[in-house]
């Protein structure tokens, strides 16, 4: 066991130690890609409702919005998982630095074309290349993450402190979308967004020193280039994970779509905020606790929890029992994602774990996607709400997958070798 710890003691504290964010921030060098890392997400939990709602102000229609941002959603999640594997083969920097700036100038070109009233297909044709040079920001700290905490019992802990950042993020972002597009100008959110993506992602990209190793081309390199996307276990977290996006889009626009209807838009951003900060309280609690439960377990148990929460989204016709019910489910997504992350550390080898993180962000997105283009049309067609009942449809469908094919999500002993002479091992999670 000795040979899966690094030789730097204040990297990877001891097994025996209890996991804890204190021990995880204390980790040599995690400052230097965690702070600037933090600033290059805040522009993806701004970019779909930005879209939303400019599209919405400058057509009337929801449904059209919907369309645009899932466009943008598709692209990104076709493109994410490559964007991961160059990363793994030529570094994080070689990919970040014209990804941001490719972004920069998509996301810019969109707004001036919602804002000239340009036709639809145009604003699609915007749409696809905004959405394939979104920064993988998330996946690639969680991949600087295995390097520094390798063998450590601190990877659980810190894939819920990623969660918890990342939810973090969708406490903020959509607020400060949602202001920005409604008090200041209806393209503030986009244009806000491109300028954090091109300052934030530069300076992440700047982080040199606790970027994961190329992986080369050595004798190794067919094991290490095969894609994360053959382990089974990955398949079975991406439809969990379009699940989860179903939830994310289906809430956008619905709550949009309910705080227009009462008169009432700038509860849009107060709504959906209230359900991040569920998202990102219960990270926070799922993160210190040293579980008994092994993940895929725990996987089953909090996906059941979450589909039948999102299940009563549809019934609520107030602020108040909206909050609550949003509150419940932002609860119940944060262990979804943060088991399924820990699942990764332990299923995929090493070289390929941004490309799966990647899979399964862009599995997000394309849920997140879809559901927004189903719930814009609902919206458009049926009722006032009828858009929640695309969080539910999603999970529940994503549930019965799960229970079906949760045996692929167990590690097998073989990944629970030690690589001799790397100092690598498959990390033992605090279960």
């Amino acid at each position: 066991m000795a040979s899966t710890v690094t030789n730097e003691p204040a990297e990877t504290p001891q097994a025996s130690s209890r996991p804890g964010y204190g021990q995880l921030l204390r980790t040599r060098g995690a400052w230097t890609f965690l702070a600037p890392g933090f600033a290059a997400r805040q522009p993806f939990a701004m970019l779909t409702i930005s879209i939303v709602l400019l599209v919405q102000h400058t057509t009337g229609s929801y449904g059209a919005a919907g369309a645009v941002a899932a466009a943008t959603g598709v692209s990104m999640a076709l493109f994410a998982p490559y964007s991961g594997r160059l990363a793994d083969r030529h570094g994080q920097r070689a990919v970040l630095v014209p990804g941001v700036l490719v972004h920069t100038v998509a996301g810019l070109t969109l707004t001036a074309l919602a804002l000239g009233h340009a036709p639809l297909w145009a604003l699609f044709l915007a749409a696809v290349p905004t959405g394939a040079s979104v920064p993988q920001v998330g996946p690639m700290v969680r991949a600087r993450w295995g390097v520094k905490l390798q063998g450590s019992p601190l990877m659980t802990t810190a894939a819920a402190f990623e969660s918890v950042t990342d939810e973090l993020t969708f406490v903020f972002g959509p607020l400060l979308a949602t202001a920005l597009c409604t008090a200041v100008a209806p393209a503030a959110g986009l244009v806000t967004e491109a300028a954090l993506t091109l300052v934030g992602g530069l300076l992440f990209a700047a982080s040199k020193s606790t970027q994961p190793p190329v992986t080369g081309d050595d004798g190794h390199a067919h094991e290490r280039h095969a894609s994360a996307l053959r382990v089974p276990g990955v398949r079975v977290l991406v439809v969990t994970f379009l699940g989860i996006g179903s939830v994310f889009g289906g809430m956008q626009v619905s709550l949009a779509a309910f705080t227009e209807s009462i008169g009432e838009p700038g509860l849009n951003g107060v709504l959906y905020g209230t359900f991040a900060a569920g998202n990102m309280l219960s990270g926070i609690v799922c993160g210190a606790i040293a579980w008994k439960v092994a993940p895929h377990r725990r996987l089953v148990v909090g996906y059941t929890a979450l589909a039948l929460a999102a299940s009563a989204l549809w019934t609520a016709h107030s602020v108040l029992l909206l909050a609550a019910l949003g509150l419940l489910v932002g609860m119940c997504i944060a262990p979804a994602l943060i088991t399924g992350y820990t699942l990764v550390e332990g299923l995929v080898p090493a070289g390929a774990r941004t490309e799966a993180f990647t899979w399964l962000t862009g599995a997000v997105a394309l849920g997140q996607a879809a559901a927004v283009t189903v719930a814009g049309q609902l919206e458009d067609r049926l009722w006032d709400g009828a858009g929640f009942l695309v969080p539910m449809g999603g999970t529940v469908l994503a549930l019965l997958t799960l229970l079906a094919l949760r045996s692929r999500l167990v590690v097998r002993p073989r990944n629970r070798t030690v690589a001799r002479g790397v100092g690598h091992r498959v990390p033992v999670t605090v279960d």
